[in-house]
């Protein structure tokens, strides 16, 4: 071993206590264990515990950790070349971007590479600025979330009041762009407690208003994800992305989808084909590149793409390595891998499902392929979100061994987005680990 990484590897409680205090975090759930080597669905910490992950690490670990066939190729590739910049072509990015634009719907053919998934969001608004004249405004849903960079910021919920007080991004509106933002189509839960399908149409209604009279000149862009994960794991009806997309063409404005965590996740490459609603452009990002950094836009053949007078420049947006990975992920998928997902999916969405007989507080549990959201409530009637109970279960899921992630604006909506390589004993731990750490909260 490296002299330099046995150092690293071998540093001490009281180094690794010392040393956190040079590390500055503007984000995420500190707390948790120091994780050392994982392999498959499983990470061990610093003290040789053992825990199942459920949040593929941000969403991005689609094959795992230390992936066998991902480790072989990356030792093969990294031989002949890494880092190539964004000028030189390589062939890896030509086989990429043909294999992307292969599998995204009809008539969407090209591919910009970027450095992930917030710069990507922002390729996408650049694009629909340059199509879309006269335009100055972009729209999104309530609740929606689209990164932390100054572009993407104003498009996320941490810059509104969503969670009862001002969050991270109402720190920086000075420096941020203004989103206009529409009602999202919430099917469990919505402000006016009306069926599900009024409720839709009330959304969509307002949707038209608002693009007639609340956006100075015409929209450039709607920005959607297919599921809203930071809202909650929201799935977006099917009817309601048909609808947006004719409201789209009706005011001549672009449907951007986010599939940055979607993409692959849901047991479809894209949400765009799953749900059957084409957007103009595709967002891609996280799990792209198979747990390296690595992230894409992919944008219909009417619309004018990028010029090559540093309209779109960065450093890393050519990765050769991430790119080789990419496309063995994609290999991957076609060869079992999103099969997978559907069916162990479903089977740990069914099972999640039947817990709401022993714990009601189970108010609803949202799963599209390995794309699975459980809400908590006081009880399924009056639907009032267990927030600090949510935050309790997280934090007994790790003495369980099990890492889950947390979502929605009121944070009661816990995550379980394992690998999409997990197999039926390691979703019966899965289950029979949360059910511990509900029974640790919410029965104690």
């Amino acid at each position: 071993m490296d002299k330099l990484l046995s150092q690293i590897y071998g540093l001490s409680p009281e180094q690794l206590k010392a040393y956190s205090a040079h590390v500055m975090l503007g984000g995420g759930s500190r707390g948790g264990p120091i994780l050392e080597r994982g392999k498959g669905v499983r990470v061990w910490d610093t003290e040789g515990k053992d825990y199942i992950d459920c949040t593929s690490q941000s969403w991005a670990l689609y094959l795992g950790y230390a992936n066998d066939a991902i480790n072989a190729i990356i030792h093969e590739h990294i031989e002949n070349m890494t880092h190539i910049h964004q000028g030189f072509d390589t062939k890896a990015r030509y086989y990429l971007a043909h294999k992307l634009a292969s599998l995204a719907p009809a008539g969407m053919n090209r591919v910009s590479f970027t450095v992930g998934g917030g710069p990507a969001i922002e390729a996408a608004m650049k694009i629909a600025f340059k199509n879309i004249q006269p335009s100055r405004d972009f729209v999104t849903l309530f609740d929606s979330y689209h990164g932390t960079t100054l572009g993407t910021m104003g498009a996320s919920w941490i810059s509104t009041k969503s969670i009862g007080k001002f969050f991270g991004g109402s720190r920086f509106l000075p420096l941020t762009r203004a989103f206009v933002r529409i009602p999202n189509p919430v099917t469990y839960r919505n402000p006016l407690g009306v069926d599900t399908e009024t409720y839709i149409d009330i959304c969509l209604t307002m949707t038209r208003e608002i693009f007639q009279r609340g956006t100075s000149g015409k929209p450039a862009g709607v920005i959607v994800e297919p599921i809203q994960a930071s809202a909650g794991q929201l799935i977006l009806p099917t009817r309601y992305l048909q609808e947006l997309r004719k409201i789209c063409d009706e005011f001549e404005t672009l449907l951007i989808y986010d599939e940055i965590q979607t993409f692959g996740r849901i047991g479809d490459v894209f949400a765009a084909n799953h749900f059957g609603v084409a957007p103009d452009i595709i967002v891609l990002g996280k799990g792209l590149g198979a747990g390296l950094p690595l992230a894409a836009i992919i944008i219909s053949d009417k619309l004018e793409g990028f010029q090559g007078d540093t309209e779109e420049l960065h450093t890393f947006a050519n990765p050769s390595l991430s790119m080789i990975t990419a496309a063995k992920q994609l290999e991957m998928f076609e060869n079992g891998v999103l099969a997978n997902c559907r069916e162990m999916g479903a089977y740990l969405g069914s099972q999640l499902c039947a817990l709401c007989a022993t714990y009601p507080e189970v108010g609803d549990v949202r799963q599209l392929g390995m794309h699975i959201g459980v809400e908590l409530v006081d009880d399924p009637e009056s639907k009032n979100p267990l927030e600090k109970e949510a935050g309790e279960i997280r934090k007994a899921g790790f003495r369980h061994g099990l890492i889950l992630g947390t979502g929605g604006v009121r944070r009661n909506v816990l995550k379980i987005k394992p690998p999409l390589i997990i197999n039926r004993s390691e979703c019966d731990e899965i289950l029979e680990k949360f059910t511990a750490s509900l029974c640790d909260v919410l029965r104690k």
